[in-house]
C-alpha cells in the first residue's frame, strides 16, 4: 500500500489522537476550522475488539471517505490481537497505523499497554511486527520514559530500531503526566538520535504546543519533520490556521451549531451519550460578555435541541 508520509509537507501537521475528543464528530469541526495535515482517531483498544468485536470499542474507528489522510491509533498488549484489529483497519480504508505506546491512564498500562510498553521493549517490538503485517505504515506515538526523563536514549533508539515510518515523541515522562512543562530542551539531541538511528523514520514533536505559528517556531529551531497538536484546540480551534486570526463569537457558535448537527448525525453510530458533548462548551463559549453565564445555562441542557433553543434566545 502506498506510503502517504512520504509525500506530507513539511513541517507537516498532526491533530493529536484524545480519549473521547477525536471522534468523527470534532474532527470535523477541525476540519471547518482549520484542517491539520494528518488525522489521528481515538486510541482503540486492540485486544478488547480482538475478544468482543466493535461493540468493545463503540464509535473510535468511524471515519468518512473526505478525512485524508487518517491513521488509527491502535493499543494493546497481545501482539495477535494487534495483528487482527490492524487488518480490520486495512479494510476499513485507513491509511495507516498508530501504535500508542505513551498513554499514562491505568486504564491502559495495568493490561501492558500505552506507556506501560516502555518497560517491556520485546513486547513493544513485537507489537509493531504484528502492525506491520497489515500492508499499512506503521508509526508510534510514546513518551521520553515511564519514571525518569534519562530513560529516552534507550527506549527511543530502540523504537527507532524497530524501522517506523514516524516517531511522535511526547516531551515528557509517564511520571510527569501533563504535570511538568514540555521538554523542548531535549529536541535536539532526540533528532540527533533519529538522524544516527533511523534517518529515514520521519520525526513528530507533541506536548504544550499551541498553534502552528509555535510549531512552525518550534521547527525553524529544531528541524524536526512533524508537529501534533493536542489540548492547543481547546483553547483554540483554528489551531491550524496557516495565518492566525481573530475569530469572533459569531464563529465560535457557528462552530458549536455544526458539532450539535453532526452529533444527532452521528450518534446512532458513536454511542456517545449526550453528556460528552459538555466538555466542548469551554472551546466555543468564552472570551465574550455573558459567556461564563452562557456556558453555565448550557452545562444544564439534556439535548442537543436545549442548546439550539438557548442560543437562539443568546442570539436574536
Amino acid at each position: 500500500m502506498q506510503n502517504f508520509w512520504v509525500d506530507l509537507p513539511k513541517p507537516f501537521y498532526i491533530l493529536a489522537p484524545m480519549e473521547a475528543v477525536t471522534d468523527v464528530v470534532f474532527r470535523h469541526i477541525i476540519a471547518e476550522a482549520a484542517a491539520p495535515d494528518v488525522w489521528f482517531t481515538e486510541f482503540t483498544n486492540a485486544t478488547g475488539w480482538a475478544a468482543a468485536g466493535d461493540k468493545a470499542i463503540g464509535g473510535r474507528l468511524v471515519k468518512t471517505d473526505d478525512e485524508q489522510p487518517i491513521v488509527a491509533q491502535l493499543w494493546g498488549s497481545v501482539p495477535e490481537a494487534m495483528e487482527k484489529l490492524a487488518a480490520r483497519c486495512a479494510e476499513l480504508g485507513y491509511h495507516g497505523i498508530d501504535i500508542n505506546m505513551g498513554c499514562p491512564d491505568k486504564s491502559a498500562t495495568k493490561s501492558g499497554g500505552g506507556s506501560a510498553m516502555i518497560c517491556n521493549p520485546e513486547n513493544a517490538a513485537a507489537i509493531i511486527a504484528a502492525a506491520k503485517t497489515s500492508g499499512l505504515p506503521v508509526s508510534v506515538k510514546t513518551r521520553l520514559g515511564y519514571s525518569r526523563i534519562d530513560e529516552w536514549q534507550g527506549w527511543l533508539t530502540h523504537i527507532l530500531q524497530q524501522d517506523i515510518v514516524n516517531l511522535t515523541i511526547h516531551l515528557r515522562t509517564k511520571k510527569e503526566m501533563s504535570k511538568v512543562p514540555a521538554h523542548f530542551e531535549l529536541i535536539p539531541e532526540i533528532k540527533a538520535l533519529r538522524d544516527t538511528v533511523a534517518p529515514q523514520t520521519l520525526l513528530t514533536i507533541n506536548g504544550d504546543i499551541q498553534n502552528r505559528t509555535h510549531g512552525d517556531a518550534l521547527v525553524a529551531e529544531t528541524g524536526v519533520d512533524g508537529v501534533m497538536i493536542g489540548r492547543g484546540v481547546f483553547h483554540n480551534p483554528f489551531a491550524f490556521e496557516k495565518t492566525p486570526g481573530t475569530h469572533s463569537r459569531e464563529e465560535l457558535l457557528s462552530l458549536l451549531r455544526l458539532q450539535l448537527s453532526l452529533y444527532d448525525e452521528y450518534s446512532s453510530r458513536t454511542n456517545r451519550p449526550y453528556d460528552t458533548l459538555k466538555r466542548f462548551y469551554k472551546i466555543y463559549v468564552r472570551d465574550f460578555e455573558g459567556a461564563a453565564e452562557l456556558r453555565d445555562r448550557l452545562m444544564h441542557t439534556k439535548t442537543t435541541d436545549e442548546v439550539r433553543h438557548i442560543l437562539l434566545q443568546y442570539t436574536s
